[in-house]
């Protein structure tokens, strides 16, 4: 199902506003409930992909069985570009598309994975933070790259980890997925513990170095935007 995108009333549209909104919603984020399970339910990953040209934002989300890793369900929406491209506060572009790509799936989808960060976040609030919070949903950030954070190199195993860490506060983690190759950055968003949301993304991972849920939402969005902008 594809649902249209609509800006919320009142979505910033200055830095500035932008900025307050992070501090202000910063306090409601919830960081001692465990969350669920690895291994039960659904699990949903989103992502988003865009046509800079054409001011389009496509959102997908793909909940899968968390047990078999297998596709259970999913959404894509499609909109207008919600706010100028600025470090640091991404899920203000994002999350207007990434919300209608929940609300269009026919299954509650548990716990979420974002393609980014959550407290590992210049202003402690990334986009899994930010989504968390505006869901009520349990939210991790699996995201590529470390941002501004610095972190000593895991181990070569698999499952290995070192602190993500800002000055000398742990923000997340560096996370090897896969024996020697690169890890992914892992942080709490909302609702999860750090070592639940590095079990989750473990378990999401048996294969490849990103998580299922985040490979999955990647293919649906570019699909849907080259669809979009044909």
């Amino acid at each position: 199902m594809t649902m249209t995108v609509r800006i919320p009333a009142g979505w910033p549209a200055t830095e500035e506003r932008a900025r307050a909104v992070q501090d202000e919603l910063r306090g409601r984020v919830v960081l001692d409930e465990p969350g669920p399970p690895p291994g039960t339910g659904r699990v949903t990953g989103v992502d988003v992909a865009y046509d800079d040209e054409r001011d389009v934002v496509v959102a997908a989300a793909v909940v899968l069985d968390a047990a078999t890793l297998d596709v259970v369900a999913e959404s894509t929406a499609v909109g207008r570009v919600s706010f100028p491209y600025v470090p640091g506060l991404l899920a203000f572009r994002e999350i207007p598309a990434v919300m209608a790509a929940l609300e269009a799936l026919p299954c509650a989808p548990g716990l979420v994975v974002c393609d980014g960060y959550g407290l590992a976040h210049p202003r402690r609030f990334g986009l899994a933070s930010h989504l968390g919070v505006l869901t009520g949903l349990p939210t991790i950030g699996v995201a590529k790259n470390p941002f501004t954070f610095t972190h000593e190199e895991p181990g070569a195993p698999r499952g290995s980890s070192s602190p993500l860490l800002a000055g000398e506060e742990e923000v997340g983690r560096a996370l090897r997925t896969q024996a020697g190759i690169k890890p992914v950055f892992v942080s709490v968003g909302h609702r999860v513990t750090l070592e639940n949301a590095c079990a989750h993304t473990l378990r999401l991972a048996p294969r490849f170095r990103l998580p299922e849920t985040t490979r999955h939402a990647d293919a649906l969005c570019r699909r849907a935007l080259k669809t979009t902008a044909a």
